[in-house]
């Protein structure tokens, strides 16, 4: 059996990543902020997925001490971890002379320093096992700015530098880290927009390179994935 975390797992990315390893019999522990959709989760994948373990822990990870009690409390339960999958984030849209007050200090909390705390809470044991593959769900926003990108796209760049950082620290430890720069994906980011059919990724577009990237031998690491709808950016 191997085990896997993944956060944010209850809707978008993080649940197609989350199923995908359990369809290929990971165990998997899976936080989010919200009770009832874990509550959801957890007894849908115990019916579909009867000889996994599965965690589903409610956590707000932009909070440190929350992050790191996640962590250690998987550890309580998992002999290992095996898969990380940072996936936890939010976007708002803003000028970064303009945007509100206190919006980088909450994208940063949400979708850097969520990774960063989570990611330290479980590398002494990835460490010891020497092996584990830890993946960055980052954005094309963390490569080019762009217009309205302000905070969010801030945070983005910081998430991608810390993967690139993660990769040099512990290529000889035999840990791979793999960075997603993936444009718009068809989450939660997106309600109520109207779009036309097929104009954003799926989720399951994410898993599916996700467990690409897994299955290479020891050897290989794919340490940046850019992936983009067909027709380009919105």
């Amino acid at each position: 059996m191997q085990y896997a975390i993944v956060s944010g797992g209850t809707e978008g990315i993080g649940r197609a990543v989350a199923e995908k390893l359990l369809s290929e019999g990971f165990s998997v522990a899976i936080c989010a902020r919200n009770k009832e959709e874990l509550k959801a989760r957890e007894a849908e994948w115990n019916e579909q997925y009867p000889e996994a373990s599965i965690l589903a822990l409610q956590a707000d990870l932009s909070i440190k001490e929350e992050a790191q009690t996640f962590g250690q409390t998987v550890l309580s339960n998992f002999p290992q971890v095996d898969l990380l999958v940072n996936n936890v984030g939010t976007y708002f849209p803003g000028k970064t002379s303009e945007e509100a007050d206190g919006q980088l200090e909450l994208l940063m909390g949400v979708n850097m320093y969520s990774a960063y705390h989570l990611t330290r809470s479980v590398l002494p044991t990835m460490k010891k096992a020497g092996s584990g593959h830890i993946f960055n769900l980052c954005s094309v926003a963390s490569l080019k700015a762009y217009p309205n990108g302000g905070a969010y796209s801030i945070s983005k760049y910081a998430l991608l530098g810390f993967s690139e950082n993660l990769r040099e620290e512990l290529k000889e430890q035999n840990i791979k880290v793999t960075a997603i720069c993936a444009g718009a994906t068809e989450t939660r980011s997106w309600e109520g927009t109207e779009l036309a059919p097929g104009r954003i990724m799926q989720p399951a577009d994410i898993a599916t390179l996700i467990w690409a990237a897994w299955t290479l031998s020891a050897g290989a690491t794919v340490e940046t994935i850019v992936v983009r709808p067909q027709l380009g950016d919105l």
